[in-house]
């Protein structure tokens, strides 16, 4: 087993910045005498194999260098592997994206020097991952936020602006809901049903999403349950009166807003090509069971 860090870099990460970010990272772990290799991304999932690859050679420690998609495809490589446990792999985190989400509930930095001094001190939580099933057979994890509706729909829609960083978010989500229609969803959870007409559905492990948005206010990452946000029958006009509740956590509080904590739900939706995201990748479409995988993954987080 090695005690190497295995670095995986996403080089069509930072809206171009890539190679000065990148020569960067090599001085800095360099300085700092870290033993490490490392390998670029060549196409889409492509972290997935590369993972498997790097645990079935025995590496441990792996780094993700890019946003919160490359993150999303190394812990799919994690959790997809059958080499060791899951949870005897440690990630590390240096953010080149565009969201940058997930780093957000850990307060990990963007400037590299920081973000490698966190990994050199190496304090780390074992946090929960959440599993996605869909009705068509698609498999699928997640370490931050996935969701139904129209936060799907955003997923699928983000691409043609995600270059304006995360501020495309915001200019995504207010220019596509003029379009969207809101859908009726049978709601599985805690053995009840529920049956309300919706804007989307969030499944939190994690605090962020959105490019910072808070969908739930007291998250925890490691308590083997979901923060489960039910965003009923919203308007365009509550939604810009409530702008500022987005961003800390307080939307839980709006009447048309419904909250619950489970480690499983299923969301069976009346439009059959309802959107499925995780981590701002689409996933699928359809009907979906959200299930919980109890500390699942170790991450470096920083010191605070």
């Amino acid at each position: 087993m090695s005690k190497s860090w295995f670095i995986i870099a996403n080089p069509i990460a930072g809206n171009g910045k890539f190679s000065k970010r990148w020569k960067e990272i090599q001085q800095v772990l360099n300085s700092k005498n870290l033993d490490y290799s490392f390998v670029f991304t060549q196409f889409s999932k492509h972290e997935i194999e590369l993972v498997q690859n790097a645990i079935q050679q025995g590496f441990r420690n792996i780094i993700s260098v890019g946003g919160d998609g490359t993150l999303h495809n190394v812990v799919n490589g994690v959790m997809m592997q059958r080499y060791v446990n899951s949870s005897d792999i440690t990630i590390a985190v240096l953010p080149m994206g565009t969201g940058n989400d997930w780093i957000k509930t850990y307060n990990i930095s963007k400037n590299i020097p920081k973000a490698i001094d966190s990994i050199l001190k190496r304090k780390t939580i074992l946090q929960d991952i959440g599993k996605i099933e869909t009705e068509t057979g698609v498999v699928s994890y997640f370490n931050n936020v996935a969701g139904l509706g129209y936060d799907g729909y955003i997923a699928k829609k983000l691409q043609e602006v995600k270059k304006l960083g995360a501020l495309s978010y915001l200019i995504a989500g207010f220019y596509e809901f003029l379009f969207y229609k809101k859908s009726a969803f049978k709601i599985l959870i805690n053995h009840k049903i529920t049956t309300p007409v919706c804007l989307m559905i969030i499944v939190s492990i994690c605090k962020f999403s959105g490019g910072g948005m808070q969908f739930s206010e007291k998250v925890n990452p490691n308590d083997g349950l979901f923060d489960i946000t039910v965003v009923k029958n919203l308007t365009l006009f509550d939604l810009i009166l409530n702008i500022r509740k987005l961003y800390n956590g307080k939307i839980t509080e709006h009447p048309k807003v419904a909250t619950y904590q489970t480690n499983e739900i299923r969301i069976i939706p009346q439009n059959s090509n309802t959107y499925i995201q995780g981590d701002g990748e689409l996933i699928g479409i359809g009907s979906t069971t959200f299930s919980i995988v109890e500390k699942g993954v170790r991450f470096v987080i920083a010191s605070f």
